[in-house]
């Protein structure tokens, strides 16, 4: 039998209930896990004699193990290489900031060091976007809530994370009843972080996007939107097929007009595809109407993706100048890290051979925080 994660919430609270334990422990639990990760049951004090029995019979502490852990030249950038219980492998990718090294409207930004966690939902992708590498796997498995819960566990023995977004290995709103269940787990002790510092990505997964803003309210959500019209993304990211862009632009105004939120736009610039004024244009017109914030993102070819090419960087200004100075919308150019430890954005793909060799490359993002400024 496979134990399970103290972290898998909803089987942990329907056992205690079987067995006429009181819920109220189980934080106390997690507390515990969090800061001993490799402990043993009967460590934790104060807890009732059934509940050690159940515990030790069904759950762990932690299924998954860090097996690595590279840092970048860049002294940023962390990449964890994870193995689950299963076998397989997947990577949480650490980034580090410090808000006062910047200056925001002219003046010195307050706070001081803080860390993003990048998070996978999935092992794989079956999205198949074809600038992605992690499409390049194919859709291996999901994640069980404990699973993704874990990956912050590894993280907080690293560094302190204040921020999560969701765009590591897998769509997130492809594996829904685990994301939100972790989610919640994440705004609850002893983890407590803000819902305003976690960040859920999606290709556009409309009937998901109608359902979040109620089960997740005040989290951030960012839409993989790649293309301004309905034929290229077709042409880039196969699934769009099932969602066409008039629906998920309607989700997307819904989404707003009920949460009263900013809307991230991820863009990938990919030369002579998607990256012209008229797509500039295209994309203000079509965005125009909604509260976004636009990162532009810089292509990065690895494996299967070197069909493409990287926009160049006069491409990317004009496109970027096009949707401030004609359309007013906030756009932003990502910033990579931890490119030297294959840690750039679109290169997570964990291959059979790396997976003998344990050995891997990852996703990364910008800090979403600066874009809400």
């Amino acid at each position: 039998m496979a134990y399970r994660s103290i972290f898998d919430a909803s089987v942990v609270q329907k056992e205690f209930e079987i067995n006429g334990i009181n819920s109220q422990f189980i934080p106390l639990i997690w507390k515990y896990v969090l800061q001993n990760p490799n402990c043993k049951w009967d460590e934790i004090p104060s807890l009732p004699a059934a509940a050690y029995s159940l515990l030790n019979s069904k759950f762990l502490p932690i299924t998954s193990t860090l097996h690595s852990v590279s840092h970048s030249t860049d002294d940023v950038t962390s990449k964890l290489l994870i193995k689950l219980q299963s076998g397989a492998f997947v990577e949480a990718v650490i980034m580090r900031y410090d808000t006062r090294l910047g200056k925001y409207a002219g003046k010195q930004r307050p706070g001081g060091p803080r860390a993003t966690l990048c998070v996978s939902s999935q092992v794989g992708c079956k999205m198949g976007c074809k600038f992605c590498a992690t499409g390049s796997m194919g859709f291996k498995s999901n994640l069980s809530t404990g699973e993704i819960v874990e990956q912050l566990v590894h993280a907080f023995h690293i560094s302190n994370i204040r921020n999560i977004v969701f765009m590591g290995m897998g769509e997130p709103l492809n594996n829904y009843s685990a994301l939100v269940e972790a989610v919640r787990i994440m705004t609850k002790s002893p983890f407590q972080l803000s819902p305003k510092r976690i960040t859920i990505s999606t290709v556009g997964i409309v009937h998901a996007i109608n359902k979040l803003q109620h089960d997740l309210p005040q989290l951030n959500l960012a839409v993989s939107l790649h293309a301004p019209v309905q034929d290229i993304r077709c042409q880039i990211m196969p699934a769009a097929r099932a969602f066409p862009l008039n629906k998920l632009m309607d989700a997307l105004h819904l989404y707003q007009k009920n949460s009263l939120q900013k809307i991230f736009i991820e863009y990938i610039m990919l030369d002579g595809v998607n990256d012209e004024e008229l797509q500039a244009h295209q994309l203000g017109k079509l965005l125009e109407t909604l509260e976004v914030v636009v990162n532009l993102i810089p292509f990065n070819p690895v494996g299967n993706t070197s069909q493409f090419r990287t926009s160049s960087e006069e491409k990317v200004k004009n496109f970027q100048r096009i949707l401030r100075e004609k359309y007013n919308i906030r756009t932003t150019v990502r910033k990579e890290m931890g490119q030297d430890i294959n840690g750039a954005c679109g290169q997570l793909v964990v291959s059979e051979q790396q997976k003998k060799m344990l050995a891997s490359s990852s996703g990364l993002v910008t800090d979403i925080e600066d874009l809400h400024l």
